[in-house]
Order: structure tokens, then C-alpha cells, then sequence
């Protein structure tokens, strides 16, 4: 693809099934060919990939793009809550929506993601009535949370 020095490049899953150095070597190229001036089309099916490596996104469901933004724009058109991530078996999903400051629920499994517009009150209040709580953490929205949003479905579906 490379051979000619093109102005445009059209890389499709260029990552898939490349190990953690090797794709992230692939980054660096990929960074430096936009440096250089060069248009990368990727087409990716690694949220954290496209928000790493792209100016500009589309969400694509069914054939048709539902959303064609910058990264940071889409998340934060999207999100302007905080996401409390843990770990609890069998969580009570109308007791987390009755949290102080939850807007939404995802529950993958026993992995549960609360997006909330208070993250300490949330947390206070989650720490208070839940018990089997595991790998609590506070994380910003991501690309990957977008693209769940829009599309209803897991990237696995």
C-alpha cells in the first residue's frame, strides 16, 4: 500500500489480529503518514483505535453512517457524564437507575457501567448499598461508549 508514496491511503482493519506491540508500531505508522499529509480511510472495528488514530469518525449501523463527527465532539454530544465501572454479580439495575446522578445503566455480564453526572455522590451512595463490589473504578466516556449508545447493541453482537 505504501509502495508509490500515495497521497491517500485505504486501510481496512489494518490492526486485526496483530499482537500489542505490532499494532501499536502500526499506530506509529499510521500517525506518521497523517504527519506527513497523507488521508487515511480506516475502516476498524476498535473503538480505542479510531479515537487514537482519527480527526474525524462515522458510525456506520445496518449500511447507513448515524453519527460523523470528530471523536472528542461525538463523546461529548453523547456524554457529559463521568462512567462508575465495577464488578457485582447480579446487580439490582432499578436500584443502580435510583443512584444520585445516574442518567444510564449497561450491564455486560457481571460488569456493570453506571454513567452519572455526580460521580462522588454516586459512588458514595453505591459503596453504601452494595456489597460484592470489585474493580471499582471512574473512567471518562469513550468512543466505544458512543457507538453502544447509538447503535443499541454490544460490539460483539
Amino acid at each position: 500500500a505504501l509502495v508509490n508514496d500515495p497521497k491517500i491511503l485505504f486501510l481496512d482493519e489494518p490492526t486485526l489480529g496483530l499482537d500489542p506491540q505490532a499494532r501499536r508500531n502500526a499506530w506509529d505508522i499510521i500517525t506518521a503518514m497523517r504527519g506527513e499529509g497523507k488521508t487515511v480511510f480506516l475502516t476498524t472495528h476498535y473503538m480505542e483505535e479510531a479515537e487514537r488514530l482519527c480527526d474525524r469518525v462515522a458510525i456506520i449501523d445496518y449500511g447507513h453512517i448515524i453519527a460523523l463527527d470528530s471523536p472528542a465532539t461525538l463523546i461529548e454530544q453523547h456524554f457529559q457524564e463521568r462512567a462508575v465501572v465495577f464488578e457485582a454479580e447480579g446487580a439490582d439495575e432499578e436500584a443502580l437507575r435510583a443512584l444520585p446522578g445516574v442518567t444510564h445503566v449497561r450491564c455486560d455480564g457481571p460488569e456493570v457501567t453506571l454513567y452519572t453526572t455526580d460521580a462522588p455522590a454516586t459512588l458514595a451512595a453505591l459503596v453504601s448499598q452494595e456489597e460484592g463490589l470489585s474493580d471499582l473504578h471512574v473512567r471518562r466516556a469513550t468512543l466505544e461508549d458512543v457507538f453502544l449508545k447509538l447503535t443499541g447493541r454490544r460490539l460483539r453482537d
